[in-house]
């Protein structure tokens, strides 16, 4: 006669690197483009910056999903210019694919 016997195994846990660097950076935000893109730190009015919601395009024909993992609204500093930042932490290497960098630059265009 067989015996059944159940194993049950604690499931492991994962934590979710982007959404730990997603952090950091919407805290540290200034001092994150302070240290990693001073030229562009140098411009920025830091008391108008307003985070946007997570954005997510669909493409109707093709069926994917595009989402923009950090989008934040700024000015530049004394003048009456609002520009979109859009930062993306990655937990893993991605190869550089030109064709979607074109595409999340066309969806940040049609934020505003």
């Amino acid at each position: 006669m067989a015996v059944l016997s159940l194993v049950r195994e604690t499931p492991k846990t994962y934590t979710s690197h982007d959404q730990l660097f997603k952090e950091l950076i919407h805290t540290f935000f200034e001092e994150f483009l302070e240290e990693f893109f001073p030229g562009v730190h140098t411009y920025l009015d830091f008391t108008s910056i307003k985070p946007l919601s997570e954005e997510v395009f669909t493409d109707l024909h093709e069926g994917n999903v595009c989402r923009l993992d950090m989008v934040l609204e700024t000015k530049l500093k004394g003048k009456d210019t609002v520009i979109i930042i859009h930062v993306e932490p990655q937990s893993s290497q991605q190869l550089y694919d030109p064709s979607s960098t074109k595409t999340k630059l066309a969806l940040l265009h049609s934020i505003r």
